[in-house]
């Protein structure tokens, strides 16, 4: 049997010969922010009493007894009437006293054959669970979105830069289906990682595993594990299981700060390609007309804030002896930080990508402004029989001869064209429009207008299963 909480909850207090201090209290404690794990500890601590009662190892009375004290507990915590005591430190002890002073001995009995431990360890991972299963939500959501907006651009053309100079004539909606490529992979990353949160350390104990006849499967299957963790050292040790998810996470943010960056520069009213709905911006203090994109520019800011407790955490683990240490309480803050980024984030850019008005009109005309059809043409010349090399040298004179004279390539006459490379014909014009170009794109994965709505259908079949 373990040793017995003290009065105040304490359940070391006979090992020592004075009291902790107020000031190593406040240093050492954890309740106020792990009592977030409150739901997870109750979760885990009645399926460890129930398979503790089915191997006889408490009495049937002591689980029932569990069981209502459990549910009165969770009541009062829901309903904001639960007292978190400094004293008792973290939420594992602050619960357990509760337990005690509601059922008696049964509640002191609960924690037989485990260990703070491994308790902490599963319910880290229950609530990393959870977190997994609301963002790859969100994820899910946000790609609607963006489909959603690309249908209503599949035809949109907007130019596509590389090193921000217009390359290409592409559409907005292959544009946003970009994104909706990128988070897809990042709800990949989430349903991989889960697979290695989702093996229980219960059962672990303190470090070496415990005498008493567990049952470790059955609590596993109770709380919907895919297995144990097969070790009781790495059980109750590592977080690796949470620098993925963080790991994960800083992979979402990436993206998200990416589309940050463009939608900011695409609102400036130099560029002007879109606007973002007012609820999602605010003003100046001192310049009226200013109209600033504060949540794309935030979301960038959080980027860095996330990639930061990546750090945090590797540099936590990384001189750590096994088995268990205090360091890892530190993991907590970071890990709790980065699942609220991630969820705000994604649920406010899913929102926020339904209030984008698109300005078409801006966007052609800066695809008229970059030449951006000149692969086209080079193309069209290869496929009349002029080596690639040949094809592009002649087109740059030509883009060259545009330069100079501050027109477009479509605006040089038949003639013009025809001093570059006599192959040319009057079917030219054709590929030299910003229609021709995108619509030549005709391949999977290629900016075509058909090629955009057959994509949008495929991730819309995903987002159904």
């Amino acid at each position: 049997m373990t040793a017995q909480l003290s009065k105040k909850g304490e359940a070391w207090s006979a090992r020592f010969s004075e009291p902790v201090s107020d000031l190593v209290k406040r240093y050492t404690a954890s309740v106020f922010f792990d009592k977030r794990m409150a739901k997870a500890d109750i979760e885990g601590s009645l399926a460890h009493a129930e398979m503790l009662a089915a191997q006889g190892i408490i009495p049937t009375a002591d689980l029932e007894a569990i069981r209502g004290g459990m549910a009165r507990i969770g009541q009062e915590i829901d309903g904001g009437q639960f007292e978190w005591l400094l004293d008792l430190e973290d939420v594992h002890l602050n619960i357990e006293k509760r337990l005690t002073e509601l059922v008696g001995d049964a509640g002191k009995r609960l924690h037989t054959g485990r260990s703070r431990n491994d308790q902490v360890a599963t319910d880290i991972r229950l609530y990393v669970r959870t977190a997994i299963d609301d963002i790859t939500g969100l994820l899910a959501q946000l790609r609607g979105a963006l489909v959603d907006l690309a249908e209503q651009h599949a035809d949109t053309i907007l130019p596509g830069f590389t090193h921000m100079q217009v390359a290409q004539p592409i559409t907005f909606g292959h544009h946003m289906l970009a994104y909706v490529e990128m988070f897809g992979r990042d709800a990949e990353r989430m349903a991989d990682c889960r697979k290695r949160v989702n093996r229980l350390p219960l059962g672990a104990a303190a470090l070496a595993g415990t005498t008493f006849p567990i049952d470790r499967p059955r609590v596993a299957q109770t709380l919907g594990f895919d297995d144990v963790c097969h070790n009781s050292l790495d059980a109750v040790s590592d977080r690796d299981f949470a620098i993925e998810f963080t790991a994960a996470a800083s992979l979402i943010m990436m993206h998200v700060s990416r589309m940050s960056e463009e939608l900011v520069i695409w609102m400036s009213p130099r560029v002007g390609f879109i606007d973002i709905a007012d609820r999602f911006c605010t003003g100046s203090s001192i310049m009226p007309q200013k109209k600033n994109p504060d949540v794309p520019e935030l979301a960038r800011g959080k980027t860095g804030r996330v990639y930061g407790h990546l750090m945090a955490l590797l540099t936590l683990m990384k001189g750590q002896p096994l088995a268990y240490n205090k360091d890892n309480q530190e993991d907590k803050e970071p890990l709790f930080d980065t699942v609220d980024t991630v969820v705000d984030t994604l649920r406010i850019f899913a929102d926020m990508a339904g209030g984008i008005t698109v300005k078409p009109e801006a966007m052609r005309a800066a695809a008229l402004q970059g030449y951006a059809t000149a692969t086209d043409l080079a193309d069209y010349l290869v496929k009349k029989g002029l080596p690639f090399r040949d094809a592009h040298e002649a087109v740059a004179h030509a883009v060259r001869q545009c330069v100079d004279a501050g027109c477009d390539l479509a605006d040089l006459s038949l003639e013009q064209l025809q001093a570059f490379s006599p192959l040319v014909g009057e079917d030219v014009f054709a590929v030299l429009t910003l229609e021709g170009s995108v619509a030549a794109r005709d391949h999977v994965g290629g900016t075509a207008p058909n090629q955009v709505r057959a994509a949008i259908a495929r991730v819309r079949s995903q987002l159904a299963m």
